[in-house]
């Protein structure tokens, strides 16, 4: 299941006023030192997904995903979409050893995405 946050259905009431809505995936990008990440990204439906209709808006969340995130809910911050779930994404490895993702402990980094 996908919730959404009051503040997020406005954003995204607000990004859609002047087009149509499409299909927003829920998906699991790289997050470097901290592990995958939830994210969001506009898709088309595909075969292996679950959709949930929110706020107005359809989500969709690949099956396998979803099993291991189990809810997942959707807000705004500051800095933008929030997605978070009852059971974080696993993974994730020592900055150190890793020559792709520069200063993950520092803040404004970006690592991943």
């Amino acid at each position: 299941m996908v919730e959404l946050s009051d503040a997020a259905k406005k954003q995204l009431e607000d990004y859609f006023s002047d087009k149509t809505a499409s299909p927003i995936r829920v998906y699991a990008g790289g997050g470097c030192c901290s592990g995958p990440r939830l994210a969001l990204a506009l898709d088309d439906p595909r075969e292996n997904d679950d959709s949930f209709a929110a706020g107005g808006f359809t989500f969709l969340v690949d099956k396998d995903l979803l099993a291991q995130t189990g809810n997942i809910r959707v807000d705004m911050t500051p800095y933008g979409f929030s997605v978070e779930s009852d059971n974080p994404l696993e993974g994730g490895g020592s900055c150190a050893s890793s020559g792709s993702c520069g200063g993950c402990g520092s803040s404004g980094s970006s690592c991943g995405g």
